[in-house]
């Protein structure tokens, strides 16, 4: 509602000021009619029933004014509880604010100026003006599901403007075929300028993931889905692979985003994009295992989705049933938020497990096809990566350590040389594209863990590495930042740990070998106790857990103590299990 009971006669003067040119206007009507209440009725005049509303009662929902100010003074999360129970009607002017609005918080280019997108689009097409000839699309676009969403002619001719001046722009995107209906969504609410800043800040984003941009990410996210349905949707999935065994079920789950961008009526989709532009993929993720669970209790009860009518296309099943789905957009929220145990830790650590999983297979399958090659050929740096060795290798104080004691200063550089190689061969391979920087070393900022934080805990990834007074070195590759020792989880208490399975630790000297994540060997659940990746406090740092701390540093990084542990499965890192601290050094990546 607006504040006042409008007439019919006034929905045209109260449709400009919500309504995008870009929209057919007759599309536009059907979904602004449930708003609208006859001045000499007190029956709404609607044929459709998605929003109800009692006589002379408005719901009290909140200001585009109030969400703004809670947004700059850093209370996400009460944002986020505000949009998932605020549920303004499909015309609401407010999103024509609140989705830029939202949006922008994750823009990393805060310097793009008026008239940015305008020159973007010059650059690419030599002219602002709208051809009335066919652009053709980028190749990351699927063209099959550049859903219009009843855009007009105009309005797709300006979707596929924006896609092709956002594909120039961001050349890294090679497959998202999502990112088509998101626009068409934003140009329901906003301009064309608009609708591309809204975009360029999804696909910026480096704290959540809101639009896959590769294929790599996105097998990863259908196998994420697929994964966490096998745990919270038990039923739902069982029931489904008895009616398709083997790869069917796999294949369902690949078009699992269509279930919402191209099933759900356009009145629950714009609801889920409320908090979707908040909270990121998380939230497509809740309404799919919500689907499936809706679908598995229709398929028991209704004959219309019996085994023998979706067994050949459950996929297809599952769209038709989304497209008249039984429940409001308020109770489809409700359900998908009100599911238990679906932390975005949770989520991270299954997609940078399947993620890895992914990788590993195709280096195997890659390597299978080639030659064998001499071991001392293995893992060579890439020439990049060897001007970033060379940039490391002149601020590692470590190094001085790494020869022999009496062994010459060419056997000293060579030593460091394999010792950085080596190091490198083991970080991942996106990681080694990036110049290495000193942020942290004991003997130039002191001994305190104060600045330890202070000049590290905003960079990730981060590279420890600790020289021994023993002259053991040793260290941990963490995928994580360390301000997360300050995040809280949903119920206002903080993580004792945090960190993902790509973390890993790392001894070089006296032994050199690699303990990565045991959860990377397989899909097997390995328990709590395998995913301590880092911890934090005000008084010593901590990373890996279970039956012991792989490394423990106190206050004053002075002194440490290393056992094995459950998340790595290592030994421990240095014989005698306490060591004193000669050298930290903490390393990021300039662009990481």
């Amino acid at each position: 509602m607006v504040g006042k009971v409008l007439g019919i006669r006034d929905l045209e003067q109260f449709s400009s000021r919500r309504s995008s040119v870009y929209v057919d206007p007759e599309c536009d009507k059907f979904f602004e009619l449930p708003l609208f209440i006859a001045a000499s009725s007190n029956d709404v005049t609607t044929k459709c029933q998605c929003f109800q509303f009692s006589p002379g009662k408005e719901p009290a929902l909140r200001s585009f004014t109030e969400i703004q100010q809670l947004l700059q003074q850093g209370k996400k999360r009460d944002v986020k509880n505000i949009l998932r129970e605020n549920s303004w009607p499909i015309n609401s002017p407010i999103r024509s604010q609140l989705w830029p609005l939202l949006c922008g918080q994750h823009l990393t280019k805060q310097h793009m100026l008026d008239g940015f997108y305008w020159e973007m689009v010059h650059q690419v097409f030599g002219t602002t003006e709208l051809s009335e000839k066919p652009i053709m699309l980028p190749a990351f676009v699927d063209a099959i599901h550049c859903l219009p969403y009843h855009l007009t002619s105009t309005g797709r001719a300006v979707a596929d403007r924006i896609v092709n001046v956002l594909g120039y722009d961001c050349p890294d995107i090679t497959y998202s075929p999502v990112l088509y209906p998101i626009t068409s969504i934003l140009l329901h609410f906003m301009s064309e300028e608009e609708a591309y800043i809204c975009l360029a800040g999804l696909v910026a984003s480096k704290e959540k993931v809101f639009i896959n941009q590769t294929k790599l990410q996105h097998e990863v996210t259908w196998k994420t889905v697929m994964q966490i349905a096998k745990k919270h949707t038990k039923s739902a999935v069982s029931y489904f692979q008895r009616i398709c065994p083997g790869q069917k079920l796999e294949r369902v789950f690949m078009d699992w985003c269509w279930w919402i961008l191209a099933g759900l009526p356009f009145q629950h989709l714009v609801r889920i994009m409320d908090c979707f532009f908040h909270e990121g993929i998380k939230v497509l993720y809740r309404v799919a295992l919500v689907i499936l669970n809706l679908f598995h209790k229709e398929c028991q009860s209704n004959n219309e989705w019996s085994p023998d009518n979706i067994k050949n296309d459950i996929g297809n099943a599952l769209i038709k049933f989304c497209k008249k789905i039984p429940v409001s957009p308020a109770k489809l929220l409700h359900a998908a938020f009100s599911i238990r145990g679906l932390s975005t830790q949770y989520i991270s650590r299954i997609s940078i497990k399947t993620e890895m999983l992914l990788k590993s297979r195709s280096v195997l399958n890659s390597s299978s096809k080639q030659l064998i090659k001499s071991r001392s050929s293995d893992n060579l740096p890439t020439s990049q990566s060897q001007v970033n060795i060379q940039m490391m290798s002149h601020t590692l104080t470590i190094r001085e350590h790494f020869g022999l004691p009496g062994t010459t200063n060419f056997i000293k550089t060579w030593t460091d040389r394999q010792f950085l190689f080596t190091l490198w061969s083991w970080l991942p391979v996106r990681i080694t594209m990036y110049q290495p920087k000193l942020l942290y070393t004991t003997e130039e900022h002191g001994c305190s863990l104060t600045t330890f934080y202070v000049r590290v805990e905003q960079h990730e990834p981060t590279l420890l590495m600790i020289k021994t007074c023993n002259n053991e070195v040793f260290g941990a590759y963490c995928s994580s930042r360390w301000f997360e020792r300050n995040v809280k989880d949903d119920k206002g208490q903080r993580q004792a740990y945090f960190g993902t399975g790509e973390t890993f630790l790392f001894s070089l000297y006296p032994e050199r070998a690699k303990y990565p994540w045991v959860g990377i060997e397989g899909d097997k659940d390995l328990g709590h106790s395998s995913e301590l990746f880092m911890a934090a406090d005000s008084k010593m740092i901590t990373i890996g857990g279970g039956e012991g701390q792989a490394i423990w540093m106190d206050e004053n990084i002075r002194f440490g103590k290393t056992d094995g542990c459950k998340t790595f499965n290592n030994p421990p890192l240095c014989p005698s299990g306490d060591f004193e601290i000669r050298v930290l050094e903490v390393y990021g990546f300039v662009g990481s």
